[in-house]
């Protein structure tokens, strides 16, 4: 859970943590059960400190804050912002659920407004946030409120890094010249939180920093050292090194999600494309837990790696065949089955029309609207709109072709990924596909869609564990060519209107 031991101007929970539960430290360090019991019974006893009982996690905003051990007797402004951080991360990993590593922890929609006033939530998903360190300032640019989207949009697009576009900026103090060409890259895991590295590498005792930082959850990037300066992050090899903190434990297998091994592979990539570095020279063996020498003609590869290091990380649950892969990637055909460009294509039907929706009234639409688009110039906008009587949760069937599948395009199986870009202009929604096989229709499992932002989400049609059977279905999709029969919306019911945007739904094998 991240307990923090008081080392580096942190509080000292995990001597909380074993005051409250009778567990001694070192248990707590080293049994994954104690760790969570522990940390469970520390928020129940804060939790009984409070006059009024929390009813839902949205409300636990204090706690979570706390469990940051961020010094709340120091806390100015940005510090305060990086414990708001934390526990913005917790409740971003409840509204996505965690389904990877064999763990699977079922999606649970947050009602952010419950959990954040409005400045707060502008901060979070602020499109850039520059730290003035001197006076203790945050500033995230300004924004408008949007009327036909129903969402805050920035006046201006803000400067977030200049080196890597998709990355926040906020300065660490710790860098030096380099002393030769960028010409390796250095992986490394934080052993903390993304939220606490980003403080600790802002004020820290030891100036030790690094070019690059992965939240886990979303695979967030945050650049605090210029690609230009040399980071402070794996000793005498800084001058020629660009380093990449990833946030977890070693001994946590866990914190390696599929989005965080995606965004730092992306950013892998444009080094090796920026510095001449190859790919291929990736590290491409098997994990280990110690200190492994690896040659100087590995140009990608871990903190252990390096010579004269006393630091074994990113350790044995990093996957370097798979991050080997995500870096030299198979050849990928990709199909763009509806852009809605020209027309709404497969999509020409209301969203309330499939007699297996539930929860909206007929009174939802769906057009084709050019005031908000990921690509393009056009997208397809979906106002939902609460049927009033009826107080069941939405469960919105978005038919493609009418749910035929002879008037939608056939997709192939064996290695083939279907997706879209999705908007949401509210809170708490999921989606998930359907998909016409053989032998019935299956379903996906559903994925979070957050609030604010354009978000590719994609599933795997030749893997049983993103399936479930539907009508008729067997769980898993076993034919050759199969074709997609609806994107499928989910929300707790409201009485709010709430606009989704859909753009570019494809199909790409590799």
């Amino acid at each position: 859970m991240g307990l923090r031991d008081g080392s580096g101007g942190f509080s000292d929970l995990l001597s909380q943590a074993a005051q409250a539960s009778g567990y001694t430290r070192q248990q707590i360090i080293d049994s994954p059960e104690a760790n969570i019991m522990a940390t469970a019974a520390l928020l129940s006893q804060w939790l009984g400190d409070r006059r009024a009982k929390p009813s839902r996690i949205e409300e636990m905003l204090p706690e979570l804050t706390r469990m940051s051990a961020i010094d709340q007797s120091k806390r100015g402004t940005i510090s305060a912002f990086a414990a708001e951080s934390y526990a913005f991360d917790v409740l971003l990993a409840a509204d996505r659920g965690e389904d990877d590593q064999g763990i699977h922890v079922p999606e649970k929609a947050i009602e952010w407004e419950r959990a954040f006033d409005l400045p707060a939530l502008k901060r979070q998903r602020a499109p850039f946030v520059r730290l003035d360190l001197d006076g203790d300032r945050i500033d995230t640019g300004d924004s408008v409120f949007d009327p036909v989207s129903g969402t805050l949009k920035g006046i201006e697009d803000g400067t977030k890094s200049t080196d890597y576009g998709p990355a926040l900026w906020v300065a660490s103090p710790y860098n030096s010249t380099r002393s030769a060409a960028i010409s390796a890259v250095t992986i490394h895991t934080m052993e903390g939180s993304y939220a606490g590295s980003i403080s600790w590498f802002q004020n820290n005792p030891y100036s030790v920093s690094a070019h690059y930082l992965v939240r886990s959850s979303d695979g967030q990037i945050t650049q605090m050292v210029r690609e230009s300066r040399a980071a402070h992050h794996v000793g005498v090899h800084n001058g020629y090194t660009v380093g990449i903190e990833h946030e977890g434990y070693v001994s946590n297998a866990s914190w390696y999600t599929t989005a965080m091994y995606n965004a730092s592979a992306g950013l892998t990539r444009s080094f090796c494309s920026a510095y001449a570095i190859p790919c291929t020279s990736a590290y491409n063996g098997n994990a280990s837990s110690g200190l492994v020498l690896l040659p100087t003609s590995t140009k990608i590869k871990g903190h252990q790696h390096y010579s004269s290091q006393s630091h074994t990380d990113p350790g044995q649950y990093w996957d370097w065949r798979r991050y080997y892969n995500l870096l030299n990637p198979a050849v990928s055909v990709t199909k763009l089955l509806d852009t809605f460009e020209t027309s709404e294509g497969h999509f020409n039907l209301s969203p309330a029309y499939s007699g297996s929706t539930t929860g909206i009234g007929t009174g939802s639409t769906s057009e084709r609207v050019s005031s908000m688009h990921k690509n393009g110039s056009w997208s397809e906008q979906l106002m939902l709109v609460d049927n009033t009587a009826s107080s069941a949760n939405w469960a919105v069937r978005f038919l493609s072709g009418g749910g035929a599948p002879a008037s939608n395009s056939a997709l192939t199986r064996a290695n083939g990924y279907v997706g879209f870009w999705v908007y949401s202009g509210g809170t708490g929604l999921t989606a998930a596909l359907g998909i016409d096989d053989s032998d019935g229709t299956e379903r996906s499992t559903a994925k979070s869609i957050p609030a604010n932002t354009w978000t590719y989400l994609e599933w795997r049609l030749d893997d049983s564990a993103q399936w479930d059977a539907w009508v008729n279905g067997n769980g898993a999709i076993t034919a050759s060519s199969v074709s997609l029969d609806a994107i499928w919306f989910y929300r707790a019911q409201t009485s709010y209107t709430v606009y989704v945007y859909v753009d570019d739904v494809t199909h790409r094998t590799q």
